[in-house]
């Protein structure tokens, strides 16, 4: 199971970007910013924004759990 939140503040923090710059990026407050760090899951279009920002395809993570699963 991929809980995204977590996934994306680890891609944050690897590239040593601060939550003030990311909530900047997103339009929205650092609050909102720990919010989207405590999501399993998050809506596709925030998703795609959030990897043109961060520069870093997060649905590959999806795609690749979808390769490893024994239904898949």
């Amino acid at each position: 199971m991929i809980y995204i939140g977590q996934h994306i503040e680890k891609e944050l923090h690897k590239q040593q970007k601060s939550v003030a710059w990311f909530s900047r990026q997103l339009g929205c407050s650092r609050t909102n910013v720990y919010k989207i760090f405590a999501k399993k899951t998050i809506d596709t279009d925030a998703l795609v924004r959030i990897s043109k920002i961060l520069k870093f395809d997060f649905f590959v993570l999806y795609s690749n759990e979808i390769k490893l699963s024994p239904n898949g």
